[in-house]
């Protein structure tokens, strides 16, 4: 697959993923790397690497710096290596569609969707898809009064990466995430545990379809320093919940699903509308998300997916060193 492609945000985890998965999807690749620190690590997976300007990115000589390096080294393909990147080019799809360039975007609904856990929270209601009890918190009693008794799960209505995030005991609980977040805080009744913790990646076709669901259920280390999964080969209940997903909010490219289960109920926690931080991972497992953008969005063929290989994966924390 002859391709020159442009990973935004290399200094990120996201965005070192997709490098290591265009690797395995073909070497023959070329790669680009885009992030705003001269010091970011994933440079050195690249085979050249370009330093985002000290700009905006609200300023026309932002879009003018990035038209005149996807011309200069004639990029075929943007993957955004960074939640922010695919917010900034979904603002910017009238601009951009004048580019010689395709940028990977899910649709600007489900983007929408993605950014704000309240409206997908009345999203998935209005589709008749079950929804984690939640509510915009005022006091106390109202909480208790719409989501039982505690405990309770607050977070950002807007937010990524479980920053923000925390469980709510007593009144005192709730005071103190209102002073951090009002009015910018979501609370929901507390599902499932950690070990029942599934994130899933499809890869839709705006049409209603996608491919197989590859299901990880995963665990988090100590303040996410660490994370290990495992595969999980069939799941009924989860791809059922995946095919409503799919069919309600007819993604486009990679899509990523955050379930727990509580029992025999699956809850859907939210909706990355982007390649997930996990992708490398999947890729070593036969689920790589990047080289399905590649083969969809340039070579202009829908990609297949046969499924995970069974297996454990783990990520962990590691050392570069240069020597001067």
């Amino acid at each position: 697959m002859a391709c020159t492609v442009l990973v935004t945000g290399v200094g990120a985890i996201m965005g070192q993923g997709i490098i290591a998965s265009l690797r395995l999807a073909d070497p023959a690749i070329r790669i680009i790397g885009l992030d705003r620190s001269a010091d970011a690590v994933g440079q050195h997976a690249c085979d050249a690497f370009v330093v985002k300007p000290a700009l905006a990115e609200s300023s026309p000589d932002y879009a003018e710096f990035l038209r005149q390096l996807i011309e200069r080294e004639r990029i075929d393909l943007v993957l955004p290596g960074i939640e922010q990147d695919v917010f900034y080019f979904d603002s910017q799809r009238a601009l951009i569609a004048q580019w010689p360039v395709t940028v990977v975007l899910n649709t600007p609904e489900l983007i929408a969707l993605g950014r704000d856990k309240w409206r997908l929270h009345e999203a998935l209601l209005g589709h008749g898809l079950p929804a984690i009890p939640s509510c915009l918190p005022s006091t106390w009693a109202d909480c208790q009064t719409q989501l039982g008794a505690p405990p309770y799960w607050a977070k950002p209505r807007q937010g990524s990466g479980g920053r923000g995030q925390g469980r709510i005991e007593d009144e005192q609980d709730l005071a103190y995430f209102q002073r951090k977040q009002a009015p910018n805080l979501l609370l929901q009744r507390l599902v499932g545990t950690d070990a029942e913790e599934y994130t899933v990646a499809v890869f839709g076709f705006a049409d209603g379809s996608a491919t197989a669901p590859a299901i990880l259920r995963r665990r988090l280390g100590a303040g996410g320093a660490t994370w290990s999964a495992e595969t999980v080969v069939s799941d009924p209940p989860i791809e059922a919940f995946c095919q409503r997903l799919v069919q309600a909010f007819k993604p486009l490219g990679p899509t990523n699903f955050q379930f727990r289960k509580e029992g025999d109920q699956v809850w859907l926690l939210e909706i990355n509308p982007r390649i997930s931080a996990s992708t490398s991972l999947r890729a070593a497992l036969g689920c790589n998300e990047a080289g399905m953008c590649v083969e969809y969005f340039h070579v202009q063929r829908r990609p297949q997916f046969a499924g995970l290989r069974a297996g454990r994966c783990s990520r962990y924390i590691a050392d570069h060193v240069e020597f001067l």
